[in-house]
C-alpha cells in the first residue's frame, strides 16, 4: 500500500486542486490532504476556516476511488523544521506531491520522494484569482466543484470574503502570517 502527501492551503478547494487530486489518485492508495494554514481564517488571503475547508474537500471527494485523509497543519515560520511539524501532524505517508519550489526542497531534504506534475489550467485556477472572482461574485463557481459551491453557500462564504475584503482605509497592523513553505 502506498499513502501520498498532497498540501495546499484550498482556499478555496478548486478544479486545479481536484485535478492534482485524480491525478494522484492513479499513483497511491491513500491520500492525506494537509489543510495549510489551518490556524488561519476571516481574511481576504485565508478566508475560510480549517473546518469548512475540511468539509468542501471531504464532499467533493466523496465519490472518489481513494481514501483520504484530510488534516489541518498550522502554519510554522521555521522552515527548517517544517516536515517534521507536518509529519507530527499527519498520518505517515511515502511519497509527497508538490510544485512549490521551497516544499519541494524541504521535503527532497528530509529523505521524502516528491513528485510533480504540470499545474492545471494555472492561469485560471488559481486561488488569488478564485477569490477575487468571489470578491466581485462573478464568475467563480465553473472553477470549484459543485460541492464547494454548495458549502461556500452554506456559510455565506461570499458575503464573509467581501466583508474581510472590506477597508476603513487605515492600515492593517497585524504581521502578515505566511508560512512560505504553503502553496496556494
Amino acid at each position: 500500500m502506498t499513502r501520498g502527501f498532497y498540501i495546499g492551503r484550498f482556499q478555496p478547494y478548486h478544479d486545479g486542486h481536484h485535478h492534482m487530486v485524480e491525478r494522484i489518485a492513479g499513483e497511491v492508495d491513500e491520500l492525506v490532504l494537509g489543510i495549510g494554514s489551518a490556524d488561519d481564517s476571516h481574511t481576504r488571503h485565508n478566508p475560510f476556516t480549517a473546518g469548512e475547508r475540511i468539509m468542501m474537500i471531504t464532499k467533493a471527494l466523496e465519490d472518489a476511488d481513494l481514501v483520504i485523509y484530510p488534516v489541518p497543519i498550522e502554519d510554522l515560520d521555521r522552515n527548517a523544521v517544517w516536515v517534521s511539524h507536518v509529519r507530527s501532524m499527519s498520518p505517515a505517508f511515502d511519497v509527497a506531491y508538490s510544485n512549490n519550489p521551497l516544499v519541494v526542497q524541504l521535503f527532497s531534504e528530509a529523505g521524502v520522494e516528491v513528485r510533480q506534475s504540470p499545474m492545471f489550467e494555472r492561469e485560471k485556477l488559481e486561488g488569488t484569482e478564485i477569490r477575487e472572482r468571489m470578491i466581485d461574485d462573478e464568475g467563480w463557481e465553473e472553477l470549484v466543484p459543485s460541492a464547494v459551491v454548495d458549502i461556500v453557500d452554506e456559510i455565506d462564504g461570499i458575503e464573509r470574503l467581501q466583508r474581510v475584503s472590506d477597508t476603513d482605509g487605515a492600515a492593517d497592523d497585524r504581521p502578515h502570517r505566511s508560512n512560505t513553505a504553503d502553496p496556494e
